[in-house]
């Protein structure tokens, strides 16, 4: 899943076409597709410890060599927790590393995975709190983020028997946007183009089904507001606050945390009140700062299972410096 998702209730206009790309870029397309192809595919056809094994080597090649994610990671870091050594932080930043290395290769397996075997990669932690939340038959609002392996939280929910849409921004090369997108949905869910975001969200909503939102993206400056995340002003989008207050959808944040001890992951829920306030916009902020807050409470209590490489305080309030060291 990804974020980016306009804030307007209603698109006004149709998405212009897209020209098609020009001919060095349909080759380049065409390599990265079979080189992502391939990687799934070998992945996918080893026994899933053995693929864990290869992602985590490949992850730690990354941490190694990919420096300017490393740099944005570690500068978040030393933002969201001053107090911290720099050890404390370059270990946190290996974590999710690692991280991304067993999130690749579970992916790579998603067409093993069924019900009668799923548990042996994800349980649910607080399921009741959906399930009651689904109940009320005016949709469910799946808050979540770039958190533990996000891109599974969807996927076994289907697999559990609760297939949901989610929120997904097309990727620069149409063919592997395809590939991903037919992993994504092979347990039942659906792919909503950003683009298209606002509509397509209302009218499931409207009918009664879930929609997964990722909330903990940076958004430019007029497509959210800025609220408090880590001490410090991040523009937030305001989307699942909107839909909820039109639709009057209950709100539940989802998070995929991965437990060391399990040695599996745990698909937990948590039931969001809304709250209300008299002005429109007011309760708008304010039930988008109570997210940003929850999500910094699980944040801090797993520090390295978030999207620390993501640059998420770029934008800043009018007349504030740039944060970020070009």
């Amino acid at each position: 899943m990804s974020s980016s998702l306009v804030n307007a209730p209603e698109p006004q206009t149709a998405a212009p076409e897209t020209p098609p790309p020009p001919a060095p870029a349909v080759f380049r397309h065409r390599v990265e597709y079979w080189l992502a192809k391939t990687v799934l595919s070998g992945l996918g056809s080893l026994p899933h410890a053995a693929a864990r094994g290869i992602g985590r080597v490949l992850a730690t090649l990354a941490y190694l060599f990919w420096i300017r994610l490393r740099r944005v990671g570690m500068f978040n870091l030393r933002l969201a927790f001053p107090d911290w050594t720099e050890n404390q932080q370059r270990k946190v930043l290996r974590g999710l590393f690692l991280g991304f290395g067993r999130m690749l290769a579970d992916f790579a397996h998603y067409p093993r995975v069924r019900r009668d075997n799923i548990e042996r990669l994800i349980i649910y932690d607080g399921f009741e709190a959906y399930a009651q939340a689904h109940s009320e038959g005016k949709g469910v609002i799946f808050l979540t983020a770039h958190f533990g392996n996000w891109e599974l939280s969807s996927f076994a929910h289907g697999v559990y028997g609760h297939p949901l849409s989610f929120i997904v921004r097309e990727l620069d090369n149409p063919l592997v946007d395809q590939l991903i997108n037919r992993y994504r949905c092979m347990s039942g869910g659906r792919a909503i183009d950003k683009r298209d975001a606002a509509r397509e969200v209302l009218k499931a909503l409207r009918r009664g089904e879930a929609v997964g939102i990722l909330s903990d993206q940076n958004m430019l400056l007029g497509d959210g507001l800025f609220v408090n995340f880590f001490g410090v002003p991040a523009c937030t989008t305001t989307a699942p606050a909107r839909f909820a207050r039109k639709t009057g959808a209950a709100i539940v944040l989802g998070l995929t945390v991965w437990d060391e001890k399990l040695k599996k992951y745990r698909l937990r829920f948590e039931r969001v009140p809304w709250i209300r306030r008299e002005d429109p916009e007011e309760e708008i902020l304010v039930n988008t700062q109570n997210f940003a807050r929850l999500l910094e409470e699980q944040i801090r209590r797993y520090p390295e299972q978030w999207l620390w490489v993501h640059r998420r305080w770029k934008t800043r309030p009018p007349g504030e410096p740039p944060l970020y060291p070009k």
